[in-house]
């Protein structure tokens, strides 16, 4: 019955990790969860800069993704991916700088008492939403906030609003593309837009993940995210 509440993680606590790898003799790329959200990313990057000093002869990165959940997932996929290629961590870490915002983040949730508990939704619109089953469907907009972009009734509706962005907005052909879906004891939605994304668009879902607790907390059960590379977020 407690509300869960999360906090970011601190400097020191990326300062021991960093250190541990640069001692090692390694290079590091930061990717970070979105400033838009979270205070994280400024930790990393105020602990990525002081060890800088220290450790001159070592290569250090820190990148803000202004993405989050599986969205952030995606783009460090994508970055491995290209070091996988043979890039050089210069050429990774512009790669991720450059695709970042092209990461397109479209979800809803089931219960917008946790999106009112975030300041995200008023009381009011909490209340009426959920008595008589409005849907939001969200997104991270191009400088990592949170946004409302429009109301479904019902949640099949904001399931197939979400499934439809891939074809308005998917940035390759679909078979090519890559798509992760996110979601919170919701797999039954999860396995339905990935059917519809299959046979509207022919695309193919290669990752559904569970969201971690500190989204999740933020969230609720029934939160459902879809996530792809766009022409545009």
């Amino acid at each position: 019955g407690k509300v869960a509440k999360t906090a970011a993680v601190n400097t020191e606590a990326f300062n021991r990790l960093f250190e541990a790898l640069l001692a090692e003799g390694k290079d590091v790329l930061y990717i970070g969860v979105s400033s838009g959200i979270s205070g994280t990313y400024n930790c990393g990057r105020l602990a990525a800069e002081a060890l800088k000093t220290k450790y001159p002869e070592r290569k250090i990165f820190a990148l803000d993704s202004l993405c989050a959940s599986a969205g952030l997932g995606l783009l460090v996929y994508l970055a491995l991916e290209e070091k996988k290629k043979g890039a050089s961590i210069e050429e990774v870490a512009a790669f991720a700088e450059a695709t970042k915002g092209k990461v397109c983040h479209w979800f809803t949730v089931d219960d917008l008492v946790y999106l009112k508990r975030g300041g995200r939704v008023s009381p009011a619109t909490a209340v009426v939403g959920n008595l008589l089953s409005f849907k939001p469907v969200m997104h991270v907009d191009d400088d990592g906030h949170l946004v409302k972009v429009g109301v479904a009734r019902g949640r099949r509706k904001s399931l197939e609003q979400i499934a439809d962005k891939f074809g308005e907005l998917s940035s390759c052909d679909a078979a090519e593309a890559t798509v992760f879906i996110s979601q919170a004891e919701c797999r039954e939605d999860a396995e339905f837009v990935a059917a519809r994304l299959k046979e509207n668009f022919g695309a193919t879902v290669q990752m559904i993940a569970d969201i971690g607790t500190v989204i999740g907390a933020h969230a609720g059960p029934g939160t459902f995210a879809l996530f792809f590379i766009g022409k545009e977020r």
